[in-house]
């Protein structure tokens, strides 16, 4: 199993997670590329960090929203919408390059990640940014959503996540940060859910029901303040119960 986390989201003054933290744990780094989160000397820096600590580097590609942290949904036209997501994922590369590693997978943000999992139009957008910048990345997104399976039909390398932290919908889906419980804290409680994830058995939804999320990496936030608690939690967990943990798009292609 894959533990994933979103880093570099700092801003200049404006501190966000603990980057150094999280890296001694997690297999792979969602790196922030500028749209949302983090400034060229944040993102340098957790890119550095992740390549001398083994961690496979991803791009955390989202709308062009500093000030909504990417979390609003925005009304691009699908061209302008590629063209951003090309922008970002090439910033990223070249702050791998400079670090001794590649940018090995693409992972949406926020608003992004939630729109394309019904918005057809957008997801495709995000899909013709990868094929035209590099079809051997990895893409990275909910179960069943508009995103990974255009991706898989364009042949791109799709994986599934599931999310430690966050209350699932009856569908599948996540529930909406504005409805209350929808984020998890209790790091005890979430990683033995973690374990439940990563044997392939049901979770409970938010309204009691239960629910099969299959994954191969598990998202741990970085920017609530038990993160690091949690993640490592869900580490200790998954461990001791015989997991193996590492990243699911490892290695040059």
């Amino acid at each position: 199993m894959d533990l994933n986390s979103d880093l570099a989201e700092s801003f200049g003054r404006w501190e966000l997670g603990d980057d150094e933290a999280l890296l001694s744990i997690v297999t792979s780094a969602n790196v922030a590329c500028g749209f949302h989160a983090g400034d060229s000397s944040v993102i340098r820096r957790a890119v550095e960090r992740a390549a001398e600590r083994g961690v496979a580097v991803g791009a955390q590609v989202s709308y062009r929203d500093l000030a909504g942290f990417g979390r609003r949904f925005v009304d691009v036209p699908p061209g302008e919408l590629t063209d951003d997501v090309i922008y970002q994922i090439g910033a990223l590369a070249g702050f791998a390059k400079v670090a001794g590693t590649e940018v090995r997978y693409v992972k949406p943000h926020g608003a992004l990640y939630n729109a394309i999992v019904t918005h057809a139009e957008q997801a495709a957008a995000l899909v013709n940014a990868v094929r035209a910048y590099d079809p051997g990345l990895a893409v990275l997104g909910l179960p069943g959503s508009q995103w990974l399976e255009q991706a898989e039909r364009a042949g791109l390398t799709v994986h599934r996540e599931a999310f430690a932290d966050r209350a699932y919908t009856p569908q599948g889906t996540l529930v909406s940060r504005r409805e209350p419980g929808a984020v998890l804290h209790d790091p005890a409680e979430i990683a033995e859910r973690c374990l439940r994830l990563a044997a392939g058995e049901p979770i409970r939804a938010v309204d009691g029901s239960e629910i099969r999320v299959e994954a191969e990496s598990i998202c741990v936030h970085g920017d609530s303040p038990a993160a690091v608690a949690i993640a490592e939690a869900v580490r200790d967990r998954l461990v001791a119960d015989g997991v193996r943990l590492a990243p699911f798009a490892p290695g040059a292609r």
